[in-house]
């Protein structure tokens, strides 16, 4: 074997801040991942909602921005096409999209074995064929015929994603299911199978219901992790179903009047019972992380604000 090719690490090129995120704060750039839950917890609503923001530039869960919109390959194992078709339409409809301007493809064939070669072979030469910016395959349970409780048989075809992802700069969503009655473990600990799925996400989201509660975890590998984002499944009138955030409002974006970045800080700050660290301010305003840090130092400057081993609040409190 030649010699593997290595660099001193202040030569690596340092990635700019704006690049980082596919779906700000809630899904990395080309990262791979899980997003998880027991049965009849949105998983697959929640990975349709990512596929429609990406596709169409739009915030996801009306919160999220979307930093690098693009297309988006699905492949739906458990649904029949007419309902993937319905389910995705809906979410268009309830954004005030159309599906038919969204540059969203969906892989048709009845079955596709991610341990079988040749399958594997014709999902790559689709990825390469389409360049995709997210493919989101839905569930891994219906993608195999492998035992997941197997380490030795779950990391291949994982390491078989990470390589698609590598190779063609896009990110992969996993739908993968929780083992039921995991509610008191942390929540990637609950995934079904190997633990190889809760190492191999640098992006993971994790969906619970407690009675009629549906609540969003959000957990990545290189950035702080979210908790208890409460989440619902909305039916329009037009019978549009769609996942979105609990606590949103919804009015049309054309009437939302605009809000500079320096009052979305200073409100969230207002409304805060307690200080908020900066994830939770690029959480809950939706400002980049070097935005909002220059905007942190000059409200501190200016006396408007005061920092504290807990986070920013008001200087008044």
């Amino acid at each position: 074997m030649s010699r593997l090719p290595a660099e001193l690490a202040y030569r690596l090129a340092d990635r700019p801040e704006e690049l980082r995120w596919l779906i700000d704060g809630l899904w990395a750039e080309e990262a791979v991942g899980i997003v998880g839950g027991e049965p009849k917890c949105c998983k697959s609503f929640l990975a349709l909602e990512m596929a429609v923001s990406v596709a169409a530039g739009t915030s996801c869960l009306r919160r999220f921005a979307v930093a690098r919109p693009g297309r988006v390959l699905l492949f739906a194992a458990e649904d029949a096409l007419h309902i993937v078709r319905r389910r995705l339409d809906g979410i268009c409809r309830a954004r005030g999209l159309a599906l038919a301007q969204l540059d969203v493809h969906v892989i048709t064939v009845p079955v596709l074995r991610l341990d079988i070669e040749e399958h594997r072979q014709s999902l790559a030469e689709t990825v390469a064929e389409l360049r995709p910016r997210l493919l989101v395959l839905d569930p891994f349970v219906r993608l195999h015929r492998i035992d997941e409780n197997a380490s030795g048989e779950v990391a291949p075809l994982l390491a078989y994603l990470r390589e698609l992802q590598r190779r063609y700069q896009l990110a992969v969503v996993l739908v993968h299911h929780a083992r039921k009655g995991g509610g008191n473990l942390r929540a990637g600990q609950a995934l079904r199978g190997s633990s190889e799925f809760h190492a191999w996400g640098d992006s993971n989201l994790y969906l619970r219901r407690c009675g009629e509660r549906l609540t969003l975890t959000v957990e990545h590998r290189a950035a702080a992790s979210t908790s208890g984002i409460a989440l619902e499944l909305r039916v329009a009138d037009d019978d549009a179903v769609a996942l979105q955030i609990a606590d949103s409002p919804q009015p049309p974006a054309a009437e939302a009047p605009a809000i500079s970045p320096v009052a979305r800080v200073q409100r969230a700050l207002e409304a805060a019972t307690a200080p908020m660290t900066v994830a939770q301010l690029r959480t809950s305003c939706r400002i980049r992380n070097a935005t909002l840090r220059r905007i942190l130092a000059e409200l501190a400057t200016a006396g408007r604000i005061r920092k504290s081993v807990d986070g920013y609040s008001l200087a008044t409190r």
